[in-house]
C-alpha cells in the first residue's frame, strides 16, 4: 500500500457561477481500520479560502500549521488580505521546497477572488499544481471522484445547485471507496459569506 493511502481521503472542489465550493470526507482512518468519524481535511484560511489536503494525516497538520504561519506573516507584512491564487503559488512553494523529502500530502485549494472570480486547483506533493474552471480532486477517491464529477458537473451553476452537485458527487464517489466516507462536509463560498453543510453518508 502506498503511503498516500494510509489515511484515505476523498476531497473535490468545484466551480459556479460567482461561487466556488470545496468538500471532503469525514473519515479518520489507519489503512481499513476506522477510528473517527469527524475528521476535518478542509481548512478556512481567509474568509474566501479554504484548502483541502489529502493524504498522510501528520503530514496534513504540519502543512496547516504552514501554512497559518505564512498566511499571518503575509497580511503582517503587505497589511491586505491573500487572494486565492498568491495562495495556490504558496502552497506550490512549500512543497516544492521539500521536494526531496517531500509531505505526502496533495491539497485542493478553492477560493472566491473578488476580481477574477472562482478559483480552483490542486496539486500533487512536490507542489506542480493543475487550474481548472470545472473541477479537480484528490485523494484515494480521486478516480471514483472524477467519474461522477464528469457526469454531474455543467457550467453557471447557482449555490443551491452547485452544493447539490458536488454533493451527490462526494457522496457517489465515497460509497465506491473503503478508504473514505462516514460523512462529509460541504463548504459554498459566495459574496454573501460561506455556507457550511454536513452531510451523512451511507455507513453513518
Amino acid at each position: 500500500m502506498s503511503i498516500m493511502q494510509y489515511n484515505g481521503s476523498g476531497i473535490v472542489a468545484m466551480c459556479g457561477k460567482d461561487c466556488v465550493a470545496i468538500a471532503s470526507d469525514m473519515r479518520y482512518g489507519i489503512q481499513q481500520q476506522t477510528i473517527a468519524c469527524d475528521m476535518h481535511k478542509v481548512f478556512k484560511m481567509t474568509d474566501n479560502i479554504f484548502i483541502g489536503l489529502s493524504g498522510l494525516i501528520t503530514d496534513m497538520q504540519t502543512l496547516k500549521q504552514k501554512f497559518d504561519f505564512r498566511m499571518k506573516m503575509y497580511s503582517l507584512r503587505e497589511n491586505r488580505p491573500m487572494r486565492p491564487k498568491i495562495f495556490s503559488n504558496l502552497v506550490s512553494t512549500i512543497l516544492y521546497e521539500k521536494r526531496f523529502g517531500p509531505f505526502f500530502c496533495e491539497p485542493v485549494i478553492a477560493g472566491l477572488d473578488e476580481k477574477e472570480g472562482p478559483f480552483i486547483s490542486a496539486m500533487d506533493l512536490i507542489g506542480a499544481p493543475v487550474f481548472a474552471k470545472d473541477f479537480v480532486v484528490a485523494g484515494t477517491a480521486g478516480e471514483e471522484l472524477y467519474g461522477v464529477c464528469e457526469a454531474f458537473w455543467k457550467p453557471d451553476m447557482g449555490p443551491d445547485e452547485l452544493f447539490e452537485t458536488i454533493s451527490q458527487s462526494l457522496l457517489a464517489a465515497v460509497d465506491r471507496d473503503c478508504l473514505a466516507g462516514w460523512g462529509a462536509i460541504v463548504h459554498v463560498i459566495t459574496k454573501k459569506g460561506v455556507i457550511t453543510k454536513k452531510l451523512k453518508s451511507r455507513q453513518d
